[in-house]
């Protein structure tokens, strides 16, 4: 690895069609979570890169050809964008692998859904009808219903899954004909600059996408005030949503959110009769908390057990977390990297802290692990941890830790079980284990999140629309309600065979 003085920054801007540096020369270094070194430096752009960015989006959309595009060509593009994310698969994985941290088959996946999301949203645009027709009650009368682009589109996104995140924005505001400024996160932006690439070696009109790399109170709060930004889609914490709204209440623009969870993951006993049915609920009770090291908006971190079952389920699942093979990304056998920065780790650690002292029982974890080969001292690593005897009243419990922990509540009936899963301020996502169907469907249709899985977690279809209840959010993303996100609805209404209306004595 290459020291830090040796490594040349790369002009990670990208306005009106031309990659750039900084205004103030600004730059910032991006490190491996694995080892805490530097691997790559980019731009570290302001306001004024912003407005740079905002006024080149504004000009290809007031000017430009994209926003009349026919829809068949911009699909065709977008498909066309697909095939260039195959083909780049092994490197973008790599690179979002050392980026973000998580593991090289968990980056190449990521890869394969980002394609998935603009073949849909290709498909999608390319398969509706031109407008809804409105029966004004006479032939003289033709009414229809259009969508139009929105504008411009601020797109703010999340460090956990860079490009993923970024792609469910992109591809549906690019379907609808927009121009957009995406802001990455300032720590993962790598392979969102990558993608901006690609869209320009796709064919994209200069201006149309548009990249400023640098931190969320400069670039991110710019664009969401800014008057000539049309929309704002911000994924990420609750805290930084609320800002995000509030900058964009004075100028009365479009706001999506989606925003954090505190996500249920609930096992009924009938779940567990069999072997088979208890091994399958524990190996997935450990991928709904510890995938990508449990930083995903849509981690099962909450397990809610039947009381009959809690015994033997916990101790299977922390005999088994302690198994799970932490190290770089990169490395063959690796089954969970490190958390994305050394703030992230001290605040998973503070969250553990505060929870034994409020009487949460440690089944496994809690701690910092040993160094190996793989494992760097230096890198951001912690243990999967399994918090038992939690109760709501717990910090641990009510706030979104986005990190390797687990806590274990426990209930006796479907009541206790439903009030538990509904007892948060989020409502993201959960999850629902029994052998009993009528139980699932009653259990499903009661919880207050946007997506319900039923024996199973994690798995999304572009398809279907993803967004929650409560504070997880306003925004829908995926599915033909994430295309309406960045669309104006019109009305068009003709008179054929206009007449006076003589409604005043002329």
């Amino acid at each position: 690895m290459a020291d830090s003085t040796e490594l040349r920054a790369r002009d990670t801007i990208h306005a009106g069609g031309e990659w750039r540096a900084a205004v103030s020369g600004a730059t910032r270094e991006i490190l491996d979570p694995a080892d805490a070194r530097p691997f790559a430096v980019v731009a570290e752009g302001d306001e004024k890169d912003t407005d740079l960015a905002v006024a080149a989006a504004r000009r290809a959309f007031d000017e430009g050809p994209w926003p009349h595009t026919p829809v068949t060509e911009r699909a065709a593009l977008l498909r066309r964008v697909a095939d260039l994310l195959v083909r780049d698969r092994e490197e973008l994985g790599l690179l979002e692998s050392r980026d973000a941290g998580k593991t090289v088959e968990e980056g190449r996946v990521d890869i394969d859904c980002v394609a998935d999301a603009f073949r849909y949203f290709a498909d999608l645009v390319a398969a509706e009808a031109p407008g809804r027709v409105v029966d004004a009650g006479s032939p003289d009368i033709h009414s229809v219903v259009v969508h139009e682009p929105v504008g411009v589109c601020a797109l703010i996104t999340p460090w956990n899954y860079p490009l993923l995140q970024a792609s469910w924005k992109i591809a549906p505001a690019l379907a609808a004909g927009n121009t957009f400024v995406v802001k990455p996160s300032e720590i993962t932006p790598l392979t969102t600059v990558a993608l901006i690439g690609l869209l320009t070696e796709a064919g994209l009109p200069a201006g149309v996408a548009n990249i400023v790399t640098g931190p969320g109170h400069t670039v991110g709060a710019r664009m969401a005030e800014h008057p000539d930004v049309d929309l704002v889609s911000f994924t990420g914490g609750l805290v930084s949503g609320t800002k995000v709204a509030q900058a964009a209440a004075p100028t009365v623009k479009k706001v999506a959110l989606e925003l954090g969870g505190k996500n249920p993951n609930v096992v009924f006993a009938d779940a567990c009769a069999t072997e088979e049915g208890f091994d399958t609920a524990v190996d997935q009770a450990l991928n709904a908390a510890f995938i990508h090291s449990g930083q995903v908006c849509s981690a099962g971190a909450r397990l809610i057990v039947e009381e009959s079952v809690r015994d033997r389920f916990v101790t299977e699942l922390a005999r088994r977390a302690q198994k799970i093979r932490l190290g770089r990304g990169t490395e063959d056998g690796v089954e969970c990297g490190p958390l994305v920065s050394a703030q992230q780790r001290e605040k998973v650690e503070s969250y553990v802290e505060s929870a034994l002292k409020e009487g949460a029982v440690l089944r496994c974890g809690g701690k910092r692990p040993e160094p190996a080969p793989e494992r760097p001292a230096s890198g951001y690593f912690y243990e999967p941890t399994v918090l038992d005897r939690c109760h709501r009243e717990m910090r641990v419990v009510r706030e979104e830790v986005f990190g390797p922990v687990l806590t274990v509540e426990t209930f006796r009936t479907e009541d206790e079980a439903v009030t538990l899963a509904n007892d948060t301020e989020y409502g993201l996502a959960g999850g629902v284990w029994t052998a009993d169907p009528g139980r699932a469907r009653r259990v499903a249709g009661r919880l207050r999140h946007g997506t319900v899985w039923i024996n199973d977690f994690h798995p999304y279809l572009p398809q279907a629309e993803w967004g929650g209840f409560g504070k997880s959010g306003t925004g829908r993303e995926l599915g033909p309600a994430g295309l309406a996100e960045y669309r104006e609805t019109k009305h068009v209404y003709q008179n054929l065979a206009p007449a006076p209306v003589r409604w005043f004595r002329g």
